[in-house]
């Protein structure tokens, strides 16, 4: 079975000249975590590719998950950044974005602070017909936008989208986690809409396997399908194991299995972002 990771980070050692700063989340991991510590974890964990996000605090930088392309080709997939509040810079980028090593396509964290571009105000919406024209596929981090989701799925139809860790709140835990699933699990109607399962152990207070995210991941299921639900981890915050992650999902939700759980782990996260790939 092919086990594709939807979501991973690596970053940089600190320095003057790529200042790092303190991460949420994520005391337990070294600084730098890098592309080599990355592909050691998924040989250990038994993860054949994984899709690296630059982390949001880099601003739009791009060129530590280029360098790990390059060096595992196959392996390493890139969601890049753009700066989404400079579209006279950034609109001409995008015509040849997929000729870079790896890169597959865009994601955007939205609305994280004052002066950061929100999908709902209406100032990233010169991206979305020029992704749509150049087949580029966007993650979003969006808690608190699905209803400009649906909006940009709706108007955009040929335009990819995948909600990143089911648009889960900031920092909830256990219930509140889950309070805007419907809201997720409406957006199952649109067929260019995705929803990536990453982190959700972070959303747990309980331990492994965290069975009070089951029913919620059964409801997202349910209604995007097989091919639409992509496992994911965001390795570098789990409160447990890498393996675990898989198996949370392999062997901790009886839902999933045979041709279905293919699909999850990884076969259809490869085939909505074109990922070439024997899928």
């Amino acid at each position: 079975m092919l086990i594709a990771d939807a979501q991973v980070h690596i970053w940089a050692a600190d320095t003057p000249e790529r200042p790092w700063r303190a991460m949420r989340n994520q005391p337990h991991r070294p600084v730098p975590f890098s592309a080599a510590d990355l592909i050691a974890e998924m040989d250990a964990a038994g993860v054949d590719r994984a899709v690296i996000v630059p982390p949001s605090w880099e601003g739009n930088r791009n060129d530590l998950a280029l360098q790990a392309a390059t060096l595992h080709p196959g392996r390493i997939g890139i969601m890049g950044r753009i700066a989404a509040d400079q579209p006279a810079a950034s609109a001409p980028l995008l015509e040849n974005w997929r000729s870079q090593p790896g890169m597959l396509g865009l994601r955007f964290t939205s609305a994280i602070a004052p002066g950061v571009p929100s999908l709902s105000d209406g100032s990233m919406d010169w991206i979305w017909p020029l992704a749509e024209r150049f087949a580029l596929p966007v993650m979003l981090a969006c808690p608190g936008e699905l209803a400009a989701v649906g909006r940009i799925a709706e108007a955009h139809p040929g335009l990819r989208l995948i909600v990143d860790h089911l648009a889960l709140p900031r920092g909830a835990k256990d219930a509140a986690a889950f309070v805007d699933i419907p809201q997720l699990v409406a957006l199952a109607k649109y067929p260019n809409v995705a929803a990536k399962a990453s982190a959700v152990p972070c959303a747990s207070t309980e331990p492994y396997p965290y069975r009070n995210t089951h029913e919620a991941l059964h409801r997202v299921f349910d209604a995007f399908g097989p091919r639409r639900m992509f496992w994911g981890t965001d390795i570098t915050r789990l409160p447990c194991t890498y393996r675990q992650a898989i198996t949370m999902f392999t062997e901790e939700l009886p839902f999933l299995a045979g041709a279905d759980l293919e699909w999850v782990m990884g076969r259809g996260l490869c085939r909505f972002l074109r990922w070439e790939a024997s899928v």
